[in-house]
């Protein structure tokens, strides 16, 4: 690790520990060329998921953009952001678990309905008509019809891990 004042690469480490959050050790180190103490985080490295969108341009995943979007279908209901932040980071984890470079918007909007079908019905038909652009009534009924159908048929796939 070199020094950012005298760019060497002498240094030694004080002291490690794991951070807080747990998935990065943070290291005090010391310059033994000019006495500079500092310090650094080791953390494994993620690769990028890119989400493709249905005009075919590529975003980066945002998982600050995928919970803000659960959380309004969520608004006024009994959940609390800790199950909103769960769902995510599963999800988030099986996206890179799985390992793909590159998922299809509707692949990922999918898998959010999926689960905001297990957690919250009335959270599953907010997201579900803006993902679904609805622009008739009829569709709303459609998908209402297909929520009162016996509890072992799923709209769509609740499996998370198959992205």
């Amino acid at each position: 690790m070199k020094c950012s004042k005298c760019y060497k690469e002498l240094t030694k480490v004080l002291e490690s520990r794991l951070s807080n959050d747990g998935k990065s050790i943070r290291r005090r180190r010391i310059c033994q060329s000019c006495q500079r103490r500092f310090t650094t985080y080791e953390r494994e490295e993620h690769y990028s998921v890119q989400i493709k969108k249905r005009d075919g341009r590529l975003e980066l995943f945002q998982r600050e953009k995928a919970l803000r979007s659960v959380q309004i279908a969520c608004r006024k209901r009994n959940i609390k952001l800790a199950e909103l932040e769960f769902l995510i980071g599963h999800l988030e984890v099986c996206l890179y678990e799985k390992g793909d470079k590159v998922i299809s918007s509707r692949k990922l909007g999918d898998k959010i309905m999926s689960a905001l079908y297990k957690l919250d019905k009335v959270a599953y038909v907010r997201f579900a008509s803006v993902y679904k652009d609805f622009k008739d009534p009829k569709e709303f009924y459609a998908l209402l019809r297909s929520l009162s159908k016996p509890k072992n048929t799923v709209p769509i796939s609740t499996d998370l891990v198959e992205l």
